[in-house]
């Protein structure tokens, strides 16, 4: 029998003496296996799919929108199959639905380097910065704010001023200081600095200081100011909610030039009305208006917003050069925690709930005026366990 050559040897017991092909992959196929890593990582340490939800950490999100789209992809399923030995690509996710986002879809595929385009959604970011990572952390770790109720009147009045042109916001990189009682927009909710701790020096010799930053959504966040200047940084739609400046709106005087814009109005009603009868002397009526005080209440009687009664005129001031609705506006901001709450039937019968009277002594609404005039009145708000102005922040 002739002697079998090596090769001969190696086919008769079946082994292949070809040497196995090295799998390569694209960096875009190598993004894709590292983010999938990542959400095997999160399942193996908490036993669980990554859910969707604002209860939910940052990155358990990020995980979870991730998942959702390399389902979607059948490229990502074709080249992550091999790997999937927890059935992530085929199981089922529970999904938690947020009663109120703070961010979108959009926003946390943003996070992760995905465009909302199908051609580009492999595109996935693998590697995040200490800082980035510290700075998400940092704006995630938020609690219910306790003590909201004194702060939602304060959002309120800002929404207000920021709809009537009293303030305006603009994007944070053109202004990125931030300080005490400073306004802002992230992620598409309001953020308020009710208090900053006193400056230290951080890493790097950089300075830095903690916040209590308040959001419209009653949660608090004790954040670094660092942190919040990079997620505003990062956010292209963050924003800087500026303060309002009033200026001189108006004189009793007209000067050369000066062009008539109306009158605003204090009224007293002459209602026998149980509520009105009671408070008469501190009920008042205030209001902006082009035409003469006379005529507009001419009809009072017969109008609900006038109470169905006649009125008295108590104050008038002439306006020059001014808007007479952001005028009007700013001043029932001032005074909206003492806004009337009472309905009156017009002559149909139908009920209406006036909105221009306010139970406010006379001499408080006299300040009001001055403060509008030399336009330190967007630091106010009429608090009525006192019957004064008091300073806002």
């Amino acid at each position: 029998m002739a002697d079998l050559s090596d090769q001969e040897l190696l086919d008769a017991l079946g082994v292949s003496a070809k040497p196995k092909k090295q799998v390569t992959h694209s960096a875009k196929e190598e993004r894709l296996l590292a983010g999938f890593e990542e959400i095997q990582r999160f399942v193996e340490t908490h036993n669980s799919m990554p859910e969707h939800g604002e209860d939910r950490d940052i990155f358990e999100r990020l995980y979870a929108v991730r998942l959702d789209k390399l389902r979607g992809l059948a490229e990502a399923r074709e080249l992550l199959a091999d790997v999937d030995h927890q059935g992530l690509l085929t199981g089922e996710m529970p999904v938690v639905k947020a009663t109120k986002e703070p961010v979108s879809d959009e926003e946390l595929l943003a996070e992760l380097g995905v465009a909302s385009q199908a051609s580009d959604i492999t595109e996935l970011k693998h590697v995040k910065s200490r800082a980035e990572i510290r700075a998400a952390e940092d704006i995630d770790s938020r609690k219910r704010c306790e003590d909201f109720e004194t702060f939602k009147p304060m959002f309120d009045l800002v929404q207000q001023e920021i709809s009537n042109g009293i303030r305006e916001t603009r994007p944070f990189k053109d202004d990125a200081s931030i300080q005490q009682n400073d306004w802002f927009i992230l992620a598409g909710q309001k953020v308020y600095v009710a208090e900053a701790e006193p400056i230290f020096v951080a890493d790097y010799g950089r300075t830095d200081r903690r916040l209590r930053a308040v959001f419209d959504n009653g949660t608090e966040s004790n954040i670094l100011m660092r942190s919040l200047e990079r997620a505003l940084q990062k956010d292209e739609t963050g924003r800087r909610i500026t303060d309002p400046n009033a200026g001189p709106l108006f004189s009793n005087e007209k000067e050369d030039g000066d062009a008539a814009s109306g009158t605003i109005y204090i009224l007293r009603s002459k209602s026998q009305h149980p509520t009105v009868a009671k408070n008469r002397d501190v009920l008042h009526k205030i209001g902006v208006t082009r035409t003469s005080v006379k005529s507009r209440i001419a009809n009072a009687k017969n109008d609900p917003t006038y109470l169905m009664a006649d009125v008295e005129i108590v104050r008038t001031y002439e306006l020059f050069n001014i808007s007479r609705a952001k005028l009007e506006s700013l001043i029932h901001r001032v005074f909206e925690p003492a806004r009337l709450e009472i309905e009156i039937k017009d002559r149909f019968g139908k009920p209406i709930t006036p909105r221009e009277w306010f139970l406010v002594p006379l001499f408080v609404i006299d300040e009001a005026v001055e403060r509008i005039q030399d336009g330190t009145i967007s630091n106010y708000i009429y608090d009525p366990q006192v019957a004064s102005l008091k300073r806002v922040g």
